[in-house]
């Protein structure tokens, strides 16, 4: 699974710099698939998706920081734990339930975003 941040984030800027995949971005900020990772030009996504990598994309939230789905491993293949839940004071990092996916898939979007 992915994970996501709640509303009630206080935007105290622990997690985003904790992120391997540059998955969690400041609130209402664009984002790119190319930030943080290997993805350059025209990439088609583990759904299948063909996109720029280096196309900014509209901000998840204007409120509180926000984290990519589809960038985000849970830090598999980088750490035991998501080191965003692990920082977070409020706890507001947590397991998205619309986003499941395997240890698998994970690793294989780890691979997908920096390389093999």
């Amino acid at each position: 699974m992915a994970l996501i941040i709640t509303e009630e984030c206080i935007n105290c800027d622990a997690c985003i710099s904790k992120c391997p995949n540059n998955a969690i971005q400041e609130p209402d900020q664009d984002w790119t698939f190319a930030d943080g990772t290997s993805l350059r030009g025209l990439i088609r996504t583990l759904n299948g998706e063909e996109v720029d990598a280096e196309a900014k994309n509209s901000p998840l939230s204007d409120e509180y920081y926000f984290i990519v789905s589809d960038k985000c491993t849970e830090c598999k293949g980088f750490h035991e734990k998501p080191q965003c839940a692990s920082v977070c004071p409020v706890d507001c990092c947590i397991l998205d339930e619309s986003h499941l996916e395997t240890e698998e898939q994970l690793m294989e979007k780890k691979a997908w975003l920096h390389g093999a």
